[in-house]
């Protein structure tokens, strides 16, 4: 089953979790900074939510007093689900006066029942506390057995969901437009919570909370029935407008299989679309991976409707695209904005509508520091402000409403001050492309009174119509009465023939008796046709309906399905009869006749008293109507129409008040307009009638009525209230006090302070506004304190801004910024330090070198100092001598004519800059020389401007070396490619004097390559290089697109591209020559060129990309005809390697390491995955501890214990994981110590010949389950000791070939993974020798019989044993003869199997597993068998991993 995803008591990223107490208990504070600052705390609770039990339909409330500097803001959660913020359902709410938040229900339901959490915030931490609500549920089963008992169906949300559906067989929908109430559940089951309520208004759903269950039932039924066909859905888009005609629907959707068909309805009707998204199709759809995007081309008013998105046969997203009736009177002009210069965009429409979408550069905007989003008081005129405008937000910017559009260009002019070059530019105050206001509210004026005409012809429309409707039913009524009229003398003349035809009859008296029975239970009536007559009498006997003593006339209604309403029966006049009371459906049915018996009261089930809509339908008839038994008229009711009727108001407001916040010690107005110029009013504050005064001013000019403020205090703080004729309009006046400026002030302090070098320059600002205001000094953006050369003085009313031992590095925007509760403001101005300005910049550029004048000039100074260049000193030295003759000034323009030159000599010049503020140091030039023949170096090669046929065109630039003297011309050659020959272009004696020239003289089809000379008065210089062949023909055409472009691998910082060279189509595309590939961010607008020249390949690698980041790429073919189209890629391309799923890249990964106690265990493991993945370290299933350094690194992670402690041991897992799948492995980490001795050992003998060592186990055994022992022996005759046994996992040994007269001693160690204890020693043991005389008695020969069966003096016993460690069997046996000993494992025999060693010694029989493992494990078996009898034992072995 699907979900989409959400996230739940989000903190912040990056914020710290120091975790506090609170004084209240079961407050959890987290503090978000380790230091806070000065009188500035974390949210607190004073008072925190008390537990409720509460009886269902009651009032529930909680409440809380949070503390806190700033002040926190204060939410609601719960543990299930979201609360849903409704009148009906719940409220939230805060008191300023007692500064308590309370959380209401007005009336709890069983579902309210739940864990609530209260979360007070502020940016320096968090407060938490929890609170129960307990519902006792009441009444609700009641209800339900009610309805049981009446047999009426409880309410169904399935059943109701399965009526909603009409489907065919191949799961496309009825072809037949959308039910209204099936259209009203597909909005609420695509809808966002906050969109609920204005829904249900829309459509006229009241029951809020039974909405809210219903919805929930069928949300979770579709879920089930989506899971059928989508894996996964999400990222659901309601319909958008774009700014190019067109909308979209966007949902990700991943299909569980993908040949899935899926459908586009609109108002339950399919709707036919192509699958690739092109301009001409009204309707597409375009699938980009798991991205559906559907558009819809050519937006017209026929476009509004229903959209339902359906997958198979199932409804997976709906919605409601509504176009309202509105265009441009004034569309949005293009705007032309300085660099840091504020921009207007501003729009009329034809109607009001709230707000418009505005797009920047395909992006939609929204409220911002950048950007700022206003709608006039009559919703007509919309503006956009784009604050300080920089060269990048240059681009197209739309506006939308409703389905129309209209774009224009936002150009910025960058600041082309070399003053500012390299430093930011001044923030201006000034706004581009503002129009005329005047003119915009005269337009705006007009359409709002279009509309007003609009509106009222439309009044006047649906007014006629309800009249010639009334019409209408009141000629139906007429009709009804005239039938109703002849249908009663009708009854009246049968009632007549009836009564005197019993008074004839002899036997009258026994019939009228038994039709005075029947009438009892209701006599004759009036029969009802099609509903126009009274209701159809009830008879009690078969002659009831012709005879009786009474004249009985109406009686219950049994059914009316009558367009106007219902009559009733009319009363009998005779004694006995009984009248009757008409009503359609079910209802009370009351009669009375003259007779005077007791009436009959008939109850049935309330029904609803208005019906809105057509009444001819069988299922929607549901009418009551009421007629008097003896007045025999009925109650007039009319059903209400489709079309509501507009009914005239009156006196109305068309703008009501709107809420203000004025500024301290300025003017403020309340203004609204009513619908009469005729009505006057009267104006409240707080519940207090207020007349004009010295300070308030009342005025009323036309329909419009103005409340003014001369002079704001905070005494006109409060609530007004304007009221006319019944009809009143409220709003708030909030008074704010927000730091600002006295305009003489602000305008002495805007202009530029200018100072010398080493003086100080101050600035002063004073201001008003409510305190604290924090007060900031800037200077070039960078904001001052109190130190060195700068000293901040504020007081109450002022600031003042000391700068001392000023540099001229010092200069640039002073700026003032003051901000306090109720806003911010900024004042601007200049420091202009003046110092002596720095030399004048080189290279020289010679302008000319002659035998009679020196002509040169150089750069002005990078930095004048801040003051206006006076002079250039000039300095000349012949070279070769030693003095510098003073030129003098020459004025402050960057050139100098030296005329006073003798031929071929050579000069150096000395130049300096001279300003108010002195001069500046030298710059020496390079040597000039007068009058020699310098030729001019070589031009740039020609490049080719264009070639046809007939002509070739050429350019080219001058030599960077002149020789010192002007370029008079140029010469030019060509030669044919494959000769060796340059030939004359132009002839010697007529030089071209331009830097282009056509030639001519070539041959079609014929390859040429160019040079060109330069020449002076010296002469020709030298050729250029070769320009680039190039064929005498006419122009190619550039190629097309290249075919099958993708992308052939990728990684973290490079992308490989491929593609295929483009088709040749004659006359139309040209041979590709090369290719140029470009990329460009997704968050820029800009392409950028990867490859500098065309390269030939079809294939290139893109180097340099951030990792992780989106591009988009295309590639353009070229050729001699330019650059064709570019073909750029369907989706953005992410820079990194392609999805590889985790895998683990060492050869060999141990799996088990023991570490010392105390030691530190590391473990380190290299793995290979792309995207990069996620790892995860867990310890025994759960996540390491906080004691667990893990530290990953590209493809490889470490795993650090430091101080291993035996609690350390466990198995270790690393989790690799990323999209494409996830690897794991284990290791098994143990963490011990040389263990502890075991206890005392004792020595018991069973068997003669054989001894038992047995003892106490080591105090580590329980700790260590890897701990075994080891058994040493000595004996009196070797004196040295040897292993008699190891690895034994129980506490007694069996010790064989034990020799009498010799004196054993064992050790027993205990041994694990670190290696083994000090031995425990057991007494010394010797099986003494009696040495007596010795005899030989010869006994008598006897016949002895000594055969016994086998059997077992020690069996075997239960093993369990580690994988991997060795496992010994072992047990003693006797018998005679010898008995045979088999080995069995799962009646196997193993006597023949060489991975178990089998020994028998004196009847101990053994058996060896040298390497436990998994298929070891299993029942064993040892049978003994002699010719005397048989013995068998068994055991078990269990191995653990």
């Amino acid at each position: 089953m699907w979900k989409r995803s959400k996230v739940t008591d989000q903190t912040a990223a990056g914020q710290a979790g120091i975790k506090k107490k609170s004084k209240v208990p079961g407050v959890m504070i987290t503090q978000f900074k380790e230091d806070l600052p000065e009188d500035m705390s974390t949210p607190d609770f004073t008072r925190k939510p008390i537990a409720l039990t509460i009886q269902q339909g009651k009032t529930a409330v909680f409440k809380a007093k949070v503390v806190g500097n700033p002040t926190p803001t204060l939410t609601w959660g719960r543990a299930n689900g979201e609360i849903v913020f409704h009148a009906d359902v719940c409220l939230q709410k805060y008191d300023e006066a007692t500064q308590e938040h309370t959380l209401e229900f007005p009336k709890v339901a069983p579902e309210d029942a739940d864990t609530y959490k209260c979360f007070a915030n502020n940016e320096y931490g968090r407060a938490v506390c929890t609170v129960v609500l307990n519902i006792i549920e009441v009444g609700f089963s009641k209800a339900k057995e009610l309805q049981k008992a009446k047999g009426e169906s409880v309410p169904d949300a399935s059943a109701f969901r399965k009526s909603l559906r009409k489907r065919n067989a191949d799961g496309t929908r009825s072809a037949q437009p959308i039910d209204p109430e099936e259209r009203v559940w597909e909005i609420l089951m695509s809808a966002e919570k906050k969109d609920y309520e204005r829904i249900c208004c829309e459509h006229g759903l009241k029951d809020f909370r039974g909405m809210l269950k219903k919805l929930k039932q069928m949300k979770k039924e579709r879920e089930e029935e989506i899971a059928e066909f989508v894996t996964h859905i999400s990222t659901l888009k309601h319909i958008e407008v774009n700014a190019n005609d067109s909308a979209t629907i966007e949902l990700d959707m991943d299909l569980k299989d993908p040949n899935s068909k899926i459908f586009l309805y609109r108002d339950g009707v399919m709707v036919p679309f192509v699958e690739e998204e092109q301009d001409a199709v009204k309707h597409s759809l375009k699938q980009v991976g798991k991205k559906y995007v559907f558009t819809i081309n050519n937006l017209s008013a026929g476009d509004a409707g229903l959209y339902s998105v359906d997958v198979g046969g199932v409804n997976v997203f709906s919605t409601d695209f509504k176009v309202p009736e509105v265009d441009f009177a004034v569309k949005i002009k293009e705007v032309k904005a300085q660099e840091r210069e504020d921009a207007l965009f501003q729009c009329v429409l034809t109607a009001p509508m709230n707000e418009i979408k505005w797009v920047g550069k395909t992006a939609t905007l929204t409220n911002s520091e950048k950007y700022e989003i206003t709608v006039s008081e009559d919703k007509l005129i919309h503006k956009l402000f784009v604050r300080d405008c920089m060269p990048l937000d240059a681009g197209i910017y739309a506006a939308v409403a409703g389905i129309k559009s209209c774009n224009n260009w936002l150009v910025v002019e960058a600041d082309k001050d070399p003053a500012n070059k390299g430093k930011k530019s001044a923030r201006k105050t000034t706004m581009a492309g503002t129009v005329d206001d005047e003119e915009m509210q005269r337009i705006a004026k007009e359409q709002q009174e279009l509309h007003k005409k609009d509106m009222e012809k439309r009044l006047e429309d649906a007014k006629k119509a309800q009249a010639e409707r009334e019409a209408r039913e009141a000629a139906a009524d007429t009709e009804s009465e005239l039938a109703n009229k002849a249908a009663a003398e009708a009854r009246a003349k049968a009632r007549a023939e009836a009564r005197a035809k019993e008074l004839a009859d002899a036997k009258a008296k026994e019939l009228a008796d038994a039709g005075a029975g029947a009438a009892g239970t209701g006599a004759a009536g009036g029969a009802g046709i099609d509903g126009t007559d009274g209701g159809k009498g009830r008879s009690g006997a078969k002659a009831g309906a012709t005879a009786g003593v009474g004249e009985g006339a109406g009686g219950e209604g049994d059914s009316f399905e009558d367009h106007d309403g219902e009559r009733g029966g009319k009363g009998g006049e005779g004694g006995g009869g009984e009248g009757g009371e008409g009503e359609g459906g079910d209802g009370d049915v009351e009669g009375e006749g003259e007779g005077g018996r007791k009436r009959r009261k008939h109850t049935g089930p309330l029904v609803q008293d208005t019906v809105i809509g057509d009444n001819n339908h069988e299922e929607t008839t549901n009418q009551q109507g009421e007629t008097s038994g003896k007045k025999g008229k009925r109650q007039k009711k009319r059903n209400v129409a489709v079309e509501e009727a507009i009914v005239d108001p009156g006196v109305h407001f068309h703008a009501g008040l709107s809420d203000c916040k004025a500024i301290m010690g300025e003017a403020a107005e309340l203004e609204c307009k009513l619908s009469s110029e005729d009505c006057e009013g009267i104006w409240y504050k707080d519940g207090n009638e207020i007349k004009s005064s010295d300070d308030v001013t009342i005025s009323k000019e036309g329909t419009f009525h103005r409340l003014k403020i001369h002079k704001v205090t905070e005494e006109f703080s409060g609530k007004y209230k304007f009221e006319a004729d019944g009809r009143k309009t409220e709003a708030l006046i909030v008074v704010e006090d927000p730091p600002r400026f006295d305009a003489e002030a602000l305008d002495a302090f805007k202009t530029p302070v200018t100072v010398k070098k080493g003086q100080k320059a101050t600035f002063n600002m004073p201001f008003i506004g409510r305190e604290p205001i924090k007060i900031q000094w800037y200077l070039d953006g960078e904001e001052l304190t109190n130190e060195g050369n700068i000293k901040l003085e504020h007081t109450e009313s002022g600031t003042r801004l000391l700068l001392t031992k000023l540099q001229r590095k010092d200069s640039g925007e002073i700026k003032i910024k003051l901000k306090n509760e109720f806003g911010t403001v900024e004042a601007f101005s200049q420091l202009i330090v003046l110092d002596k300005p720095t030399p004048p910049l080189g290279p020289l550029e010679i302008v000319e070198a002659s035998a009679s004048a020196v002509e040169f000039k150089w750069r002005p100074p990078k930095d004048s100092g801040g003051c206006n260049i006076g002079n250039y000193i000039l300095e000349r030295q012949q070279v070769g001598r030693n003095t510098w003759k003073k030129v003098g000034p020459i004025g402050p323009e960057n050139k100098y004519r030296d005329t006073d030159v003798d031929h071929g000599r050579r000069y150096c010049y000395r130049i300096r800059v001279e300003t108010e503020m002195g001069t500046s140091e030298l710059m020496e030039t390079e040597d000039i020389q007068a009058g020699t023949k310098a030729y001019p170096g070589p031009p740039s090669a020609p490049k080719v401007v264009s070639a046809f046929k007939d002509c070739i065109n050429l350019t080219w630039s001058p030599p960077a070396n002149t020789g010192g003297t002007n370029i008079l011309g140029y010469n030019l050659e060509k030669r044919k490619k494959g000769s060796n020959l340059w030939g004359h272009v132009n002839p010697p004696d007529d030089m071209i004097k331009d830097k282009l020239f056509g030639v001519k003289d070539v041959n079609e089809g014929i390859e040429y390559e160019f040079r060109v000379s330069a020449i002076n008065n010296s002469g020709a210089g030298e050729f250029s290089t070769p320009s680039e062949f190039v064929f005498a023909r006419d122009p190619k055409k550039p190629p097309g697109k290249v075919i099958d472009f993708k992308v052939t691998d990728s990684t973290y910082t490079t992308l490989s591209l491929a593609w295929t060279k483009p088709k040749d189509i004659e006359g139309v595309e040209d041979e590709a020559k090369g290719f140029v590939v470009e990329i460009r961010p997704a968050e820029n607008t800009d392409w950028d060129r990867c490859n500098s020249n065309a390269i030939t390949m079809n294939f290139y690698t893109v180097k340099g990309l951030k990792s992780m980041a989106m591009y988009w790429v295309r590639v353009s073919a070229t050729n001699d005809g330019g650059q064709g189209e570019p073909q750029e890629l369907d989706n953005y391309i992410l820079a990194m390697p392609p999805p590889v799923r985790p895998r683990f890249t060492d050869a060999k990964i141990k799996s088990f390491m023991v570490v010392r106690a105390g030691n530190s265990a590391r473990f380190n493991i290299n793995f290979e995955a792309s995207p990069w993945p996620d790892v995860i370290w867990l310890k025994d299933g759960v996540p390491v501890s906080k004691k667990v350094t893990v530290s990953n690194a590209e493809c490889t992670s470490q795993l650090l214990i430091p101080s291993a402690e035996r609690s350390d041991t466990g198995i270790y897992t690393i989790i690799v994981k990323n999209i494409v799948g996830q690897e794991t492995f284990s290791i098994e980490i143990r963490v011990t110590d040389e263990p502890k001795p075991p206890g005392p050992v004792e020595i018991d003998e069973n068997v003669p010949g054989t001894v038992t060592v047995s003892w106490t186990p080591s105090p580590d055994e329980k700790r260590d389950d890897r701990l075994h022992y080891m058994v040493a022996k000595r004996d009196s005759s070797k004196r040295t000791w040897h292993t008699a046994a190891d690895r034994i996992f129980n506490n007694k040994f069996t010790v064989c070939n034990i020799m009498p007269g010799r004196e054993y001693q064992f050790r027993v160690y205990a041994k694990n993974d670190m290696g083994s204890s000090n031995p425990s020693e057991s007494p010394k043991w010797l099986i003494s020798t009696k040495k007596e005389k010795f005899t030989v008695t010869i006994p008598e020969s006897k016949p002895c019989n000594l055969q016994s069966p086998p059997k077992f003096l020690v069996p075997l016993k239960m093993h369990t044993a580690p994988q991997g460690y060795e496992c010994y069997m072992s047990c003693a046996i006797k018998g005679d003869p010898t008995p045979h000993i088999t080995w069995l494992r799962n009646n196997i025999s193993l006597n023949t199997n060489t991975n178990y060693f089998i020994s028998n010694t004196c009847g101990v029989c053994s058996l060896l597993i040298l390497r436990v493992g998994p298929k070891d494990t299993g029942e064993y078996k040892i049978v003994a068998e002699n010719s005397i009898g048989r013995v068998e034992c068994t055991t078990k072995l269990s191995v653990r991993e």
